[in-house]
């Protein structure tokens, strides 16, 4: 779905583990890493698209994973001009994304990539929580920063909780339908 400014709704995940490292994703036959995400679908919230998405690209439901936030507003990137397609209608200048800090509580085994027709990534790996914003593709790192500024004190307070996370959901227009 594209919005009337040429942006993409999209959700971003960041996985973390109990020691507080992130799930950092390569993505298939590249050397370009990243953060889960995907396309929001028409009538789907951002929520049913991070479970949709985390199912796809990772293998694991909801019941591997505690959702301990999300972020208060819409994040937005542009895509260099070589990665604007002009010949699709709308022309998508860009991602807007709805981003959730997520805790996996369920065992690395189920983790699977494969799971889609079409899998995204072809490994991973646990990085410290701001190796991502130095590391991922140019474009995308001020929205990285500014989704894991926001998220830090929830992983924080998770942390000094002993691993118990608690739901943190912001009333914003980011937690309604796209």
């Amino acid at each position: 779905m594209i919005d009337s400014h040429g942006f993409r709704h999209n959700v971003g995940i960041i996985l973390s583990n109990e020691e507080g490292k992130l799930l950092w994703a390569r993505r298939i036959g590249q050397n370009a890493w990243q953060f889960p995400q995907g396309g929001i679908m028409e009538r789907e919230t951002p929520l049913q698209a991070m479970y949709r998405e985390l199912e796809e690209e990772l293998g694991l439901e909801a019941d591997h994973v505690n959702v301990m936030g999300q972020t208060r507003s819409w994040l937005h990137y542009r895509l260099p001009q070589r990665f604007i397609r002009t010949d699709r209608k709308p022309v998508c200048i860009g991602q807007k994304q709805v981003w959730f800090l997520l805790r996996m509580v369920a065992d690395e085994s189920h983790f699977q990539l494969d799971r889609s027709v079409k899998p995204e990534f072809d490994g991973w790996r646990w990085v410290s929580y701001w190796y991502p914003v130095k590391t991922v593709v140019w474009f995308k790192r001020k929205v990285y920063q500014r989704a894991l500024a926001e998220f830090a004190p929830l992983l924080a307070a998770d942390r000094d909780n002993g691993g118990v996370a608690q739901v943190q959901h912001v009333g914003s227009d980011a937690s309604q339908k796209a």
